[in-house]
C-alpha cells in the first residue's frame, strides 16, 4: 500500500510537475513559430525587393547587368503617384520627361540628349516600349499608364538586343500581366483644381490554362491655366485607358499573352505665358565673339513699352495685364475665338509568344497600334490675332500607323560557357500629318508695324493702313530733300506696307504631308563567360531603313505673289534688299503663298548601318560588379514635316533691319528642291565605365561615360519657322564663323568634320534598408552636355543657321549639370491589428540650366528642388488603404520650355510652357 501510495505520489508529481511545464513549453513552441513566421516574412520582403530585369534579354537581378540602368517597381509608383512617365523624373537622374507645345510629341531626354520640339518627322532619342512593343514617339506614352509591374530606363545607345534602335537610351514599361487567381482592385483620388481620377480592375483565371484581366483609368482635371478672354480652362485633364489582356499556358513550355488598349484623351493643350526677365536678352549681331555671351544691357526688357514690338501688341488689342503679370500668373489671355482644343485617340494589340524548344527559347512579339491626335492653337501666344491652327482634324493633326514584329532565339552552348540570342526585327509605319496655321485676323495690321518700326518705332502706327498714318507718309515722303527715304522706290514700299494689310486670315487651307517608313533589323546579343567570374560581350546590329515621303500643299494666301512680282526687281538696290526682302518674306511667312495651292512634292531616303556593342564585366567578389563598355549608337534620319523647310533663301547684301540675312521664296521653282526638308541620321559613340555593389540592405553604383553624337539632329523655331538641321562640328578652327550670325560663312570641307555634341560624367545610384519598414533611395548625375567649338551643320560641312549662332561651346538646352533624387519610404506596422502606415518622400534638385533650343538669354531657368510626398494608413494585407498626396509639395514655380514668340529681334518677345503648380488630394483605395 505504501508502494502504491508513492506510486501515486509520484504520478500525481509528474501530472502537476507537467502541468505546470505546459505552457512553458507552448510559450517556446508559439516563439518558434512566430520566429519561423517572422523569418518567412522577412525572406518574402527581400525577394519582393530583389528587381528583376530583362535589359539584356534575360531575366537578370539589377546588381548583375553591366549597363547603365534604373529600374522602378510598381510598389514604389504607386507610392510616388505616378500617373505616366514624366513622373518618373523624380526617381531616375539622368531623365527628364517633359511636354510643350504638343502633348504628342512630348520629348524624354537622358544625360541631357533628346529629341526637341514639336516636329512628328523626328523619332525619339529615347526609345519607349510598352510590353515589348515599340511606341514610334515617346510622347505617344505620355498617357495614364494603370497597372504597372516595373520600369526599366537604359542609359546610352540601345539596338543589340531587340526593338527600335535609339542613340540616347530607352524606357520599357511592363504592366501588370494577368494571375491565376480571382481578384480585383479600385481606387478613387480627389484633389485640387477639382481633380478627380477613378480606377479598377479585376483579375479573372479561366480555367487552369487561361486567365484574363482588365483594367481601366478614368482622371479629369482642371486646367492651370485660365483664359481670360475666352473664360476656359486651358492645360486640363479629361483622358481615360482601357487595357483587356488573355494569358494562356498550356504547357510548361509555351505562353501566350494578348494585350488590348484604348486611350482617348479630350484636352485643352499647351498655353504659355510671357516670359518676364528683367533686362534685353538679345544677343548682339555683331562679329564680335565674346559679345554673344553678353546681354545687350542698352535695349530694354522684353515686355517694357521700350521695346517696339509692345506698343504694337497694345495698340492692336493686347491687354497690358498679360505683359506686366509675372511670367507665373496663369491668367493667359487669347484671341477671342481661339482655342487650344484637342483630342487624342491610342489604341492597339499586342501578342507575345514565348516557347522553349528544349533549350533554346524562342520569343515572337508582334505589334499593331494607331495613334491620332489634332491640337488647335493661338499660334503667336498674344491677344493679337496673328497666327492660329483651328481645332479640328486638319489643325497641327498628326496620324500614326504601326505595325512592328519581333523575333528572337536564345539559349546556351559550350556547356554554358556562352549565352547566345539572335533575333530580327520589322517595323512598318505610316505617319499622316495635317496643318492648316493661317494668318490671323489682324496679321495685316501687325505685319507692317515690323518693317516700320525697323525704319523708325515713332512712325509705328497699328491702327493706320500700312502702320503708318498720314503724317507718318508725310515725314518718310519728304525726307532727302522732297526725294523720299527710298528715294524712286519709297511709293513701292508704301504700297508693299498696304499691300501686307490685306493679308488676314489666309494661308494654310490644308497641308498634307505622308510619310512611310520601312526598317528591318538582325541583331545578336552574346554573353561569353571566359571565367567563372569574367564575362565579355559582344553585340551587332544591322539595320535598314527606308522613307518615302510625299505631300500636298493648299494656301489661299493671295497676296504672297502680288508682294513677290511687285517688290522683286528692288531686292538688288543698294540699301534696300533687306528691307525689300522684309517685305516679301513677311508676306510669305513660312512659305505661305498661293502659288503653292496643289503643289505636289515627293522624294525618298535610305539607309543602312551597323552598330553595336562591347562590354568586359568582371564579378570581383559575390558582391561588387566591375565593367567596361563601347557602344554605337543610331537614330533614323527623316524628313522635316512643315512647309517652311521648303523655303529658298535669299542674302541681302545690305541689311535695314538688323538681320544678315532673310529667308524669302525667290518663285515657285525655287521649292522644287526638297533637299531642305532632309536630315541625316544621327549617330553616337559611347563609353562606360561603372560598378555596381550589392548586399542584403545596401546597393550601390556608380559609372562614368563619355558619348560623342555626329548629324545630331536639332530642331528649333526661330520666331517664325522651325528649322530642323544636323549639327556637327570642324577640327580646324573657324575663328568664330560660327558665331557671326551670317549663313554663308562658317563652313569647312567635309573631310574636317568630327562630332558635335559631347555629353560625358559620371552617375551614381544607392539603395539602403537599414530596417524591414524602412527604404531610402539616392541618384546623382553630374553631366556636361554640350555642344562642341567650330559648329557646323550637316556631314558635307555646311555653315550653322545663323539662328543657332550661341550654340558653340555651350550646353544643351534643358541639360543641367548637376541633377540629384532621392526618395523614403517608412510603412511601420501599427499596432497589433494588422494595420500599417505610409510615409513616403521623394526629391528632385536641378541646377541651372537654359530651357532655349537656341540658347538665347532670358531662357535661363534657375536651379530649383521639387518634394512629392504621400501619408498614409493601410488596413491588413493592405486590402484596403487611404492616403493624403501632393505633388510639386512647394509649389515651386519652373519653367520647362521657353521660346521666340513669333516677332524677330530686335523685336522680339518670348514665352514659355510653365510646369504643373503644386496639386494635392486624398486616395482611397481596397481589393480583394
Amino acid at each position: 500500500m505504501k508502494l502504491a501510495l508513492r506510486a501515486t505520489t509520484s504520478l500525481a508529481c509528474f501530472t502537476i510537475a507537467s502541468m505546470a511545464a505546459m505552457p512553458a513549453f507552448a510559450q517556446e513552441q508559439t516563439a518558434a513559430e512566430q520566429a519561423a513566421e517572422d523569418a518567412a516574412e522577412q525572406q518574402a520582403y527581400d525577394d519582393a525587393n530583389i528587381i528583376v530585369v530583362t535589359a539584356q534579354g534575360r531575366e537578370q537581378q539589377l546588381a548583375d547587368v553591366p549597363v547603365a540602368i534604373s529600374a522602378v517597381s510598381g510598389d514604389m509608383l504607386q507610392k510616388s503617384g505616378a500617373n505616366d512617365i514624366r513622373e518618373l523624373n523624380q526617381v531616375a537622374p539622368s531623365l527628364l520627361v517633359s511636354s510643350t507645345g504638343n502633348e504628342a510629341n512630348g520629348s524624354a531626354r537622358i544625360r541631357g540628349i533628346g529629341t526637341v520640339g514639336d516636329n512628328a518627322g523626328l523619332e525619339s532619342s529615347v526609345a519607349v516600349f510598352v510590353d515589348g512593343v515599340y511606341r514610334s514617339r515617346s510622347g505617344n506614352a505620355l498617357s495614364e499608364l494603370g497597372p504597372i509591374d516595373r520600369i526599366e530606363i537604359l542609359r546610352g545607345p540601345q539596338g543589340t538586343l531587340g526593338g527600335r534602335n535609339s542613340s540616347a537610351g530607352l524606357i520599357s514599361i511592363y504592366t501588370a500581366k494577368p494571375k491565376f487567381e480571382f481578384g480585383g482592385y479600385g481606387a478613387f483620388s480627389y484633389g485640387n483644381y477639382d481633380s478627380m481620377k477613378v480606377e479598377g480592375g479585376v483579375n479573372l483565371p479561366l480555367g487552369t490554362t487561361v486567365a484574363a484581366r482588365v483594367d481601366g483609368v478614368y482622371f479629369k482635371r482642371d486646367g492651370f491655366y485660365r483664359d481670360v478672354v475666352n473664360g476656359v480652362d486651358v492645360n486640363d485633364r479629361d483622358r481615360y485607358l482601357l487595357r483587356g489582356q488573355l494569358l494562356w499556358e498550356p504547357t510548361d513550355a509555351l505562353t501566350a499573352r494578348l494585350v488590348l488598349d484604348y486611350s482617348k484623351k479630350d484636352e485643352s493643350c499647351c498655353a504659355a505665358t510671357f516670359v518676364q526677365p528683367d533686362f534685353a536678352p538679345l544677343a548682339r549681331v555683331s562679329p564680335g565673339l565674346d559679345s554673344f555671351r553678353m546681354p545687350n544691357a542698352g535695349s530694354p526688357a522684353l515686355t517694357s513699352t521700350a521695346n517696339p514690338i509692345i506698343p504694337v501688341l497694345l495698340g492692336l488689342g493686347q491687354n497690358p495685364a498679360a505683359l506686366t503679370q509675372s511670367t507665373f500668373d496663369r491668367d493667359i489671355y487669347v484671341t477671342q475665338g481661339r482655342s487650344y482644343a484637342g483630342e487624342t485617340e491610342d489604341y492597339g494589340a499586342s501578342l507575345e509568344l514565348n516557347y522553349d524548344l528544349g533549350g533554346p527559347e524562342l520569343t515572337s512579339i508582334t505589334g499593331y497600334r494607331e495613334y491620332s491626335n489634332f491640337q488647335g492653337s493661338d499660334t503667336d501666344y498674344t491677344q493679337v490675332d496673328i497666327l492660329y491652327r483651328a481645332p479640328n482634324e486638319n489643325g497641327g493633326a498628326r496620324a500614326f500607323k504601326t505595325f512592328t514584329q519581333e523575333l528572337r532565339l536564345q539559349g546556351s552552348a559550350f556547356n554554358d560557357r556562352v549565352d547566345w540570342l539572335v533575333g530580327g526585327f520589322y517595323a512598318n509605319e505610316k505617319l499622316a500629318v495635317r496643318d492648316n496655321l493661317r494668318f490671323g485676323s489682324q496679321y495685316g495690321a501687325f505685319a507692317p508695324c515690323r518693317i516700320v518700326n525697323a525704319i523708325n518705332p515713332a512712325l509705328a502706327s497699328p491702327g493706320s493702313t500700312g502702320c503708318l498714318s498720314a503724317g507718318g507718309r508725310a515725314v518718310l515722303s519728304g525726307a532727302n530733300g522732297g526725294a523720299g527715304a527710298f528715294g524712286a522706290a519709297t511709293p513701292a514700299i508704301f504700297a508693299g506696307l498696304d499691300r501686307l494689310a490685306g493679308l488676314n486670315d489666309l494661308g494654310s487651307t490644308t497641308d498634307f504631308y505622308n510619310q512611310k517608313s520601312e526598317s528591318f533589323a538582325a541583331f545578336t546579343h552574346n554573353i561569353i563567360h571566359l571565367t567563372d567570374r569574367l564575362d565579355l560581350t559582344l553585340g551587332l546590329r544591322y539595320t535598314h531603313e527606308t522613307k518615302d515621303f510625299d505631300s500636298l500643299l493648299g494656301n489661299d494666301n493671295t497676296v504672297c505673289p502680288a508682294q513677290r512680282a511687285a517688290l522683286t526687281p528692288l531686292l538688288g538696290i543698294p540699301g534696300l534688299g533687306g528691307l525689300t526682302g522684309g517685305l516679301i518674306s513677311l508676306a510669305c511667312q513660312g512659305n505661305s503663298t498661293s502659288e503653292l495651292n496643289g503643289a505636289t512634292f515627293s522624294d525618298s531616303r535610305s539607309e543602312n548601318e551597323f552598330t553595336g556593342t562591347g562590354i568586359l564585366s568582371f564579378k570581383a567578389t559575390d558582391d561588387l560588379l566591375l565593367y567596361a563598355s563601347y557602344s554605337r549608337g543610331y537614330k533614323a534620319g527623316g524628313f522635316n514635316l512643315d512647309r517652311s523647310a521648303l523655303t529658298g533663301t535669299f542674302f541681302s547684301p545690305t541689311d535695314t533691319l538688323g538681320a544678315s540675312n532673310i529667308s524669302v521664296v525667290v518663285g515657285p521653282n525655287a521649292l522644287a528642291n526638297t533637299a531642305n526638308l532632309q536630315f541625316d541620321q544621327e549617330t553616337v559613340d559611347a563609353f562606360e565605365v561603372g560598378a555596381k555593389y550589392s548586399i542584403r540592405d545596401f546597393t550601390f553604383g556608380v559609372s562614368a561615360f563619355r558619348q560623342q553624337f555626329s548629324n545630331f539632329q536639332l530642331n528649333t523655331f526661330n520666331g517664325s519657322v522651325f528649322l530642323v538641321q544636323n549639327v556637327n562640328a570642324c577640327t580646324s578652327d573657324l575663328n568664330g564663323a560660327d558665331r557671326d550670325a551670317f549663313g554663308l560663312t562658317g563652313a569647312c570641307d567635309a573631310d574636317d568634320v568630327t562630332y558635335g555634341v559631347v555629353a560625358q560624367g559620371v552617375e551614381l545610384e544607392a539603395t539602403m534598408k537599414p530596417s524591414r519598414y524602412l527604404n531610402f533611395t539616392a541618384g546623382l548625375t553630374l553631366a556636361d552636355t554640350s555642344y562642341e567649338d567650330n559648329l557646323i551643320g550637316n556631314e558635307n560641312g555646311s555653315p550653322l543657321d545663323p539662328a543657332l549662332r550661341l550654340l558653340p561651346g555651350d550646353n544643351l538646352s534643358n541639360a543641367p549639370e548637376i541633377t540629384a533624387t532621392a526618395s523614403a519610404s517608412w510603412t511601420p506596422p501599427i499596432g497589433n491589428g494588422g494595420l500599417s502606415g505610409l510615409v513616403y518622400v521623394n526629391a528632385r534638385s536641378v541646377g541651372d540650366y537654359n530651357t532655349g533650343s537656341d540658347l538665347l538669354f532670358g531662357k535661363e531657368q534657375d536651379g530649383f528642388a521639387l518634394v512629392n510626398a504621400r501619408i498614409g494608413i493601410r488596413g491588413p494585407d493592405e486590402k484596403w488603404a487611404i492616403e493624403g498626396w501632393a505633388s510639386n509639395l512647394f509649389d515651386v514655380d519652373y519653367t520647362q520650355v521657353a521660346f521666340n514668340t513669333p516677332f524677330v529681334a530686335s523685336q522680339q518677345t518670348y514665352s514659355a510652357f510653365l510646369a504643373e503648380p503644386r496639386t494635392y488630394g486624398v486616395t482611397v483605395r481596397g481589393k480583394f
